[in-house]
This record gives C-alpha cells, structure tokens and sequence, in this order.
C-alpha cells in the first residue's frame, strides 16, 4: 500500500505544523465514517499537545454523530483491551517513543488491534476525497468519560500470570516509567503483584524532561545506576505510550529487547506452538525455534503486521526486537505491562537470577543505528542494490543483505525521516563493522 499519512504506527507529525486542529478534526471525522458505529473509546499518552489534539479529533468525531469515550491518560495497549472487551473501536493520540515535540493518532480496530494497511487505505482516502459522514444537529455525538479501563487492563494480566508465585517471591523493582503513560499503571501492576517497587519518573511530564521516550541504554543512565547500586532483581522501563518494555538485570546491564523477547519465548512456547517476529529480529529468536520444534514466521516489521499474523496463525508470542512483545493469550497487540509481568513470571517461577537465565539464550551481537533520510527511498534502495548486488539479498522489508559471519538490514523508518540500520553476528567486532560498513556508505550519499 502506498500509504502517505499512516506509518508503521498511525499517523505522526509535529502539532501546529504538520498535526494541525483541522487536519485532526479530519482524521476523526474520516475514521468515525469509516467505522460508522455508534461511539468510539479516546484515549492518551502524557504530551503537552495531547488535550490540543484530542479534542480536535473528538470534535471530529462528534460531528459525524458518533458519541466519543474518554477513557483518560492509558497506555495504548489498554485502550486496546477496552476496545477488544467492549467491542468498539478507538482512537489512542499517541506519538510512542518519539521526542516530545511530536504527537500522533492510532486507529483502534473493534478487536483491539491496530488496524490493517487496507483500512488505513480507505481512511486516507476519505480524508484526502473529503467524503465525511455528516448528520444534522439534533443527532451529533456527545462526550463522556469511563473510568473503568485501568482495572479491567490490570486485572486482565493478572489474570495471564502465575500472580500468587509472584507474590510469594516479593521481588524488588526498580522501574522507570518515563513520564509517559504508565506512570499510574505500571507501578499499580507491581504494587498488586507485592513487589517492593522504587520508582523513577512515574509523574506525567509531557515534556519527557527527565530522560528521552525510547528506552535505549543512552536514556536509562538513572535506571542503570539505580540498579548497580541497590539490591533489585530486576529493572524495567517503558516508552512514551508503554507499548513497550526493557529490562535491566540484577547487575545494572541493559537487556536487549530481542533477547528479553527470546528468553520470553523460551518458557512460555511449547512444540508446534507459533512465534512471529519482523526481518529485524535477532536470529536467537530462530534458534529457540528449533530447540523447542516450534513454528517461526517472520513478517514485515510493524507490531500491526506481526500481530496480524498472530492471528492468521493462531500464533502464542509474537514480537519485535524493541521491547515490544505480543502475547496472544492476552491480546493481539505489543504490551509493555503484559511483558513485564511475563518476566515477574518467568523469574518467580525459575528461582534464577535474571543475568543466569539469560545466559542460555544464544549470544548473537546486534548493533543499531540510523542515518537522516534526504533522498526517496526508492533511490536508495537501487544505490544499495547496484553497489551491494553481488550479495545475498533479502527485500521482504527493506534490504536485508547477507555478509560472512553476518548481515544487515537497511530499511526506512516508519515514523521518522531516518535509515535504520541493523547488523548482527555471533561475533561484537563483525557486528560493528558491518555496521560502520553501511552507516558510513548511507551516510556519505
């Protein structure tokens, strides 16, 4: 699909320039009348344009004589779970892990997934067609708010784990909530799963003025320290809109997502089971595949792609290489919550260190970086293919490029004007280098 507003996550942009009021009105106004339904669940992250924003979709909404409910300041997955329990569609205004100058708009499907490339087609084309459902005045939509979303989210994940093991085990968590959020639920979650919780950032600030949305390590300095200085089991963090989870072990080391992904997957699939994952995901991933005699489908990268196929495969766990991991028994969507209790889980349950269980996942080295995008990818792509052809080659999302005791995979950012880079090898100097190789080829075009 040659989509030009919807990215790998909704629709993203900088309030005022690119995300005005009027284009928001329009975008509620074009996916109330795509779904023509009777109301529509709101929710939002904690960005200081996020009321700005809201309310112009709401009014958009409204307009259409669809009611609209506000369910507060939620991660996304639990208005997704809103939606998936009361079977109607939402609105999540959310930019994720990017700056705090951006905001954006997610589209919520009545099972509570995100919706498809197809869907998001037809909305775009009654934005751009102007074909909005309009009613008179006596039936516009009407405003009000449930405040019933958190525990139905909470209760539902407790629900997912073995919580009384977890509760016996009294595990100590330090957790950074990134002012985003989860600052309320997360530490809810811990709180009722009877864990000694010590807190950083869980105050909504929508400036992220403590550390950066995305949980890289370059972000996390307080958490990492905050670890290698107390006696935790384990630290957790999440992104702006909490879709997504990292983990620190006991020893203040940063965990990769694909590696919490694949010790995840290692004690919760059985034979025959179904793991789905992007191109961009570590090959530890396929590797745990072949121990347990499971199913690994790989997809586009995009947690609506992978969670679609989840569900045409009846899929267990699913996930990408960023902390977000997608737990089929819960729904069918990346969970920064439902992930962290997955690991309370598996720690209770094992009585091992984090740093112990994670050294039986297969070692690969990934490294990952990004270079500004000025040229279409279309051209890039035949300069990478013209310069590298001689290569094995992948292009299912992007070019993945097969080199000795490696690859890499190029592809362009979903949400952001940049070329992601990924490499990896089982050995941290070859990762590195095939790294450096691309980074610096990209960069010089």
């Amino acid at each position: 699909m040659n989509l030009k507003l919807f990215g790998t996550n909704g629709i993203r942009g900088i309030p005022n320039e690119d995300l005005t009021t009027d284009f928001s009105m329009n975008v509620g106004k074009a996916i109330s009348t795509f779904f023509y339904t009777e109301k529509i669940a709101i929710a939002r992250d904690t960005r200081i344009s996020g009321d700005m924003i809201l309310t112009s979709v709401v009014s958009g909404v409204n307009s259409t004589g669809t009611d609209m409910v506000y369910l507060g300041i939620l991660p996304t997955p639990a208005l997704q779970y809103y939606c998936k329990i009361h079977k109607i569609p939402g609105i999540m205004i959310t930019a994720s892990h990017n700056p705090p100058q951006y905001n954006g708009i997610k589209a919520i499907d009545e099972d509570g997934t995100e919706i498809d490339e197809e869907k998001e087609a037809k909305i775009e084309d009654i934005i751009f067609n102007k074909k909005f459902r309009t009613v008179p005045w006596e039936i516009v939509g009407q405003f009000y708010e449930d405040n019933t979303a958190v525990n139905l989210y909470v209760n539902n994940i407790l629900k997912r784990i073995d919580y009384k093991k977890i509760q016996d085990k009294k595990l100590k968590v330090a957790i950074d909530t990134g002012n985003g959020a989860s600052y309320f639920t997360s530490p809810l979650l811990l709180s009722r799963l009877n864990c000694r919780i010590v807190t950083l950032n869980a105050n909504p600030d929508g400036k992220f003025s403590s550390r950066n949305s995305e949980p890289k390590p370059e972000n996390l300095g307080d958490l990492i320290n905050l670890m290698r200085s107390g006696n935790f089991d384990i630290g957790v963090a999440h992104d702006g809109d909490a879709d997504r989870c990292v983990f620190i072990d006991e020893n203040g080391d940063y965990i990769d997502g694909d590696k919490s992904l694949a010790l995840i997957a290692k004690y919760t699939i059985n034979e025959n089971d179904t793991v789905v994952t992007p191109i961009s995901s570590s090959d530890a991933l396929n590797d745990i595949c072949l121990e347990k005699e499971a199913k690994l489908v790989i997809t586009r990268v995009g947690a609506p792609i992978v969670a679609r196929a989840m569900i045409e495969n009846h899929a267990t766990i699913g996930g990408e290489e960023n902390g977000g991991v997608i737990y089929g028994k819960h729904q069918y969507c990346r969970d920064g919550a439902m992930t962290m209790g997955l690991m309370l889980n598996l720690l209770s349950r094992e009585n091992k260190k984090l740093s112990e269980l994670l050294g039986e996942i297969p070692d690969y080295k990934m490294v990952k970086t990004s270079v500004k995008r000025n040229k279409e990818w279309a051209e890039i792509k035949d300069i990478i293919t013209d310069k590298f052809g001689k290569n094995k080659m992948n292009f299912l999302d992007g070019i993945k490029i097969y080199e000795d005791g490696g690859w890499v995979l190029i592809r362009p950012s979903g949400t952001e004007k940049i070329i992601r880079i990924f490499s990896e090898s089982k050995n941290q100097e070859i990762a590195e280098e095939l790294n450096k190789k691309y980074y610096n080829f990209l960069n010089n075009l």
